[in-house]
């Protein structure tokens, strides 16, 4: 049977290749001509130990993870009962499992899919070099109707500089695992690929994160790393250089925001990256940067907390430190990409948005954007640029760095700009920027603050809006994905729903969620938090249909788009 989508997880503890075959799996479809979605899962330690690796592959793009998995494969049992709610299986999937590593946990078994026997880890060992990922990389390309060159070919790639004997190795173990698959009869060949021929991304979260940086302008950036958002360093370190920036990793948190501030007073666009522990570290720091009006992006990969918390899966719950961590009448950005390629333009539009309006912007992310990967269409360039507003050179007599302007908008000198010396720091100041404990200095610098964000025209990016009825759904970040799947299945249908994926959360835009809502009479708030901060925040903020209903939930389990149609098919 030919299927438009498949998805595969395999499992296996550490050291069985799980994460690598699942990389190659997914760079094989895409020179295919697929598109796929990788997710990962891994236990709290910091290295080694059970993971897996879920794949979903589509002959469209996919946003979100499967409602179920076709196929299980697991090199070995170890540790699998960690992550088995992660991998909703019926009777329709296909456990493949060795013998030799023990029976099917029954947290597994009880699903009723249909289990086959390999014996992987003895056929590896009859291999010279074999390795039992190889074989499983093998086996499911066979099972889905994956031609093994594409599978050979990213291969070989990655295992060119370890010599002939190893790509040998490898080729034996994929063909041996081709040869066992065909024999399983498994009604899963996945449909002709649309997009073959094609210019395709395979990127994650981060990765794009760091990309939109640059491309908007960012040359330096400081920071500490944290799980789940080390990547957008690790991105950035080798190619900020090649554009004339640099990567400092600071001691901890405090000197990361700290050096981005004295980088961007520097007039260098600067950002740094971080999760919800040290997003708490740098509130006192952002707070400076909106009273002292010097622009900087904060990327928040958000984890399950609070504390540490669960540093490997994701949440939705620094939305409330986000929005309102910030001490004193602090007003400032926040946004959140709506998909694994939309954390790049996000991020890009993000730095254009601090840079234009002197202040502090958080980026909220979270794991299942920045860790996951997909194979996307290239996302188009807007032309979104840091572009600071500066005096003229000579700076004219009289200069004042917090001129109370129309826009709420200054013009910034940089340091060296005869005439341009300014004092600035967190206490209150007068247009000049001298400190100042006036309430008629406080107010007109607190009225500017705030203008200069509530004036700006941010057009139509503040929010994805798609289809009209009666019945909406309103969400944000990674859930847009689940969701707008959600809402695919209830058109199809036959139900008339319209969706709003919120990617700017402040300022609020009043007036757009207004004509938004218009003629809306039910509403569903789809969010990834125990509390419902966001829903709580929308009705705090906007004026909603008087019919609310509100779907929130922790993680770590990734939300579904089943379980978002089910919420909906309640309202329609």
């Amino acid at each position: 049977m030919s299927v438009n989508s498949v998805s595969i997880a395999l499992v296996g503890s550490g050291g069985a290749g799980v994460m690598t075959a699942g990389q190659m799996l997914l760079d094989a479809a895409a020179k295919a001509g697929w598109y796929g979605l990788m997710t990962r899962s891994s236990g709290p330690q910091i290295r080694g130990g059970e993971a897996a690796a879920m794949v979903r592959l589509s002959v469209d793009p996919v946003e979100a993870p499967c409602d179920r998995f076709d196929i299980v494969m697991a090199f070995d049992w170890q540790n699998v009962d960690r992550f088995a709610g992660e991998l909703p299986m019926d009777a329709a999937s296909a456990i493949i499992t060795d013998p030799d590593q023990g029976e099917v946990p029954p947290v597994l078994a009880k699903a009723g899919a249909k289990q086959i026997e390999v014996s992987i880890k003895k056929l590896a060992s009859e291999i010279e070099g074999g390795r039992v990922n190889m074989i499983g990389l093998g086996a499911v390309a066979a099972a889905i109707g994956l031609d093994l060159a594409y599978v050979e070919s990213v291969v070989g790639a990655a295992l060119g500089k370890k010599g002939a004997e190893a790509m040998a190795a490898a080729v034996n173990c994929m063909n041996a695992g081709h040869s066992l698959a065909k024999g399983w009869g498994l009604p899963i060949q996945l449909d002709a690929p649309k997009a073959k021929g094609k210019d395709l991304w395979n990127i994650s979260g981060n990765e794009a994160a760091g990309q939109g940086a640059i491309r908007a302008g960012v040359r330096f950036c400081a920071a500490y790393p944290i799980t789940p958002a080390t990547e957008v360093l690790e991105y950035l370190a080798p190619r900020l250089p090649k554009v004339g920036g640099s990567l400092v990793q600071a001691e901890d948190e405090l000197a990361s925001i700290n050096m981005c501030l004295g980088g961007s007073y520097g007039g260098v666009p600067s950002i740094t990256a971080t999760s919800g522990p040290g997003l708490s570290l740098m509130t006192e720091a952002l707070g400076l940067a909106v009273s002292s009006e010097i622009p900087v992006v904060v990327v928040d990969v958000m984890r399950g907390g609070p504390s540490t918390g669960i540093p490997t899966k994701s949440e939705q719950s620094d939305f409330n430190q986000a929005v309102y961590g910030l001490h004193g009448d602090a007003p400032h950005l926040v946004l959140a990409p709506l998909s694994i390629a939309d954390c790049l333009f996000t991020t890009q539009w993000a730095v254009y948005l601090a840079e234009a309006l002197q202040t502090a912007a958080i980026v909220l992310s979270d794991q299942s954007l920045g860790q996951s990967r997909a194979v996307v269409a290239p996302p188009p360039d807007l032309g979104f640029r840091a572009d600071r507003v500066k005096p003229a050179s000579p700076v004219p007599a009289g200069y004042k760095r917090y001129a109370d302007t129309p826009s709420g908008v200054s013009p910034m000198a940089t340091p060296g700009m005869p005439g341009g010396e300014y004092t600035a720091d967190g206490l209150e100041h007068a247009e000049s920027g001298l400190p100042s404990s006036q309430a008629a200095d406080h107010d007109k610098q607190l009225n500017k603050r705030l203008r200069k964000l509530t004036e700006f025209d941010y057009g139509d990016h503040w929010a994805e809006i798609e289809g009209e009825g009666e019945v909406a759904v309103i969400t944000f970040g990674s859930i847009a994905g689940p969701t707008r799947e959600a809402v695919a299945r209830a058109r199809a249908a036959g139900q008339k729903v319209k969706l709003i994926a919120m990617r700017l959360i402040t300022p609020t835009q009043p007036a757009k969620m207004a004509a938004a809502l218009k003629g809306v009479k039910k509403l569903l708030i789809v969010e990834q938090t125990h509390g419902a901060q966001f829903a709580h925040f929308l009705r705090a903020h906007y004026d909603l249909p008087a019919e609310v209903t509100v779907f929130a939930r922790s993680g770590p389990l990734p939300m579904r788009a089943a379980e978002v149609n089910e919420k909906l098919s309640a309202l329609v």
